[in-house]
């Protein structure tokens, strides 16, 4: 049943994020019910982040659907919303309205700025949020422009990932005081608290602000990427000496002075491993390597990872109705996570009953759902 079977989330549906926060809530067996906007029935209810709960149609702007809104707030656990700061207000389902009805409620504000400070009310997305604490700066090779990375830093590890974590804080705080509180997620802070080490490696005079020549971001040879004959890639992390020992006797550098070593910006050792990974294929390579205490692995793209046998091994990746998405994570021994199928209408109106709506409400909420 998933070890958060039994909590109440309610969803006042988003992108990015949110769903990835409500998504993680419900793999692990909350009962997730989605608030979306009355005629955009699909938009942000398609696809991965949005498995596992159930959605309904309420327009907010509507007294009436507005009253829905707060009857199911009675119910739920936790509120978790995106919105730009003062929207819920002004719909009056902010903080002071919900914890009226629900005194218990733990109610998520996850947005990228915050709540407070001068950007509160600016747009933004992941790569705004992660420029503000030196995360991007920090990214990218030696004299050459900051990386665009994937939105997984700040989206999903410091805004959807830390929400989860805050609403399942705050629950557990409510069940010990019975009282509920409003969680104020922003993704900056979520970034900057992801860069711990790094900020402390710099404290301890281990990290400079010279993009691409440090221990963690491509500036040694031993902790890098490097091209293969066939034109794929592999990643070295053999960082601690006795990985690089066996590194080095694997490509055949054992008898061959190495007085370079522990500098952290090598560039003629760096060209040194790649001129050496250039003469194999990446399947060479990984009949050489993998397995093995070199820290090395195969760079794979989005078609390969899936067929990878350590990920097949765990099932790390499933199949839900033909689409291959990541698998619910972590693992838990006895009670472990799973996603729900995508429920029919009857369904829903079953679950919303139990939400406390009465039937012509729970018709009204489904009558334009997307399922």
């Amino acid at each position: 049943m998933g070890p958060l079977n039994g909590i109440k989330v309610l969803e006042f549906s988003g992108i990015g994020l949110g769903p990835f926060c409500c998504m993680m809530l419900a793999d692990m067996g909350a009962e997730v019910v989605s608030i979306q906007r009355k005629k955009r029935p699909e938009v942000g209810f398609s696809g991965v982040l949005n498995r596992g709960r159930c959605s309904v149609c309420l327009d907010l702007k509507v007294a009436e659907d507005v009253g829905i809104a707060l009857r199911l707030v009675e119910h739920a656990d936790a509120l978790v919303e995106g919105f730009r700061p003062g929207v819920m207000e002004r719909l009056k389902l902010g903080p002071d309205d919900c914890l009226a009805r629900n005194p218990r409620l733990i109610y998520a504000r996850v947005t990228g700025w915050g709540q407070t400070g001068p950007l509160r009310n600016a747009a933004g997305h992941n790569i705004n949020y992660i420029a503000l604490t030196g995360a991007l700066h920090a990214i990218g090779a030696a004299n050459q422009k900051p990386v665009v990375p994937l939105n997984l830093l700040g989206d999903f590890a410091g805004g959807g990932l830390l929400s989860a974590f805050a609403v399942v804080c705050g629950i557990l705080e409510a069940r010990k005081s019975g009282r509920g509180q409003v969680i104020d997620v922003a993704m900056v802070d979520g970034t900057a608290l992801l860069m711990g080490m790094i900020f402390d490696f710099t404290a301890r005079g281990q990290w400079t602000s010279e993009r691409g020549t440090n221990l963690l971001d491509g500036g040694v040879a031993d902790y890098n990427t490097y091209e293969c004959a066939d034109g794929k890639y592999i990643a070295i992390g053999s960082l601690e000496s006795e990985f690089y020992a066996l590194l080095r006797s694997k490509l055949g550098l054992d008898g061959e002075a190495d007085h370079d070593m522990r500098l952290l910006y090598s560039p003629l050792r760096e060209q040194k491993f790649a001129a050496i990974f250039k003469t194999r294929t990446r399947a060479q390579w990984c009949e050489l390597l993998e397995g093995t205490d070199a820290c090395f692995a195969p760079v794979l793209d989005l078609d390969e990872a899936p067929r990878h046998a350590h990920n097949l091994a765990r099932q790390t990746f499933i199949d839900i109705d033909g689409t291959l998405q990541p698998a619910p994570a972590p693992k838990f021994s006895r009670t472990p996570g799973h996603v729900r199928p995508k429920p029919t209408r009857a369904e829903i109106g079953s679950v919303l009953s139990n939400w406390g709506l009465t039937p012509s409400e729970s018709d009204k909420a489904v009558q334009h759902s997307s399922t």
